[in-house]
């Protein structure tokens, strides 16, 4: 298997990934940190699709070999979930751009043709839904004050978080 950009509750606060980074930055009502103009895309699989593909896969026959990617071919770029994120968290977040990292791809989609055949999956849960989920579970961890204290800290002064 190959694993895209996969989110959900039970994500590390500070994990550097740009879902948490935007929850959190959000939540505390921090800036919000693009990098460029946002106009890169990104595709994201829900941790409940993931571990469903995950589970077609191991039921598979062993002549079934990959790779075969497992992520959500559906794609939205940085600025969109930045703005997603500010709305449905209510936030009085700003977005603020940085510049563009060289090493920053400019589109990641993956090709799931292969586990629609063979596996005959292909992720359910759209975008919006899977940020409920996730807003929810990080507005409830930021509720214990250690971690607040911690990933108030741990913002450089650009605001974007950084994985221990």
């Amino acid at each position: 298997m190959r694993i895209f950009n996969t989110y959900g509750p039970r994500m590390h606060p500070n994990d550097g990934r740009v879902v948490s980074n935007f929850i959190i930055q959000a939540l505390l009502g921090n800036d919000i940190t693009v990098y460029g103009d946002g106009s890169q895309t990104r595709s994201f699989c829900y941790v409940e699709d993931l571990i469903d593909g995950m589970v077609q896969m191991m039921a598979t026959p062993e002549h079934i070999t990959g790779p075969i990617n497992i992520g959500n071919p559906t794609e939205f770029t940085i600025l969109q979930l930045a703005t997603q994120v500010i709305e449905m968290t209510g936030s009085r977040s700003k977005i603020v751009h940085r510049p563009k990292p060289q090493d920053d791809p400019r589109q990641r989609r993956p090709d799931i043709s292969k586990a629609q055949e063979v596996l005959k999956w292909s992720p359910r849960t759209q975008l919006k839904d899977g940020l409920k989920t996730t807003i929810a579970y990080f507005d409830d961890v930021l509720k214990d004050q250690s971690v607040r204290a911690m990933l108030i800290n741990a913002a450089p002064q650009g605001g974007a978080f950084v994985a221990p």
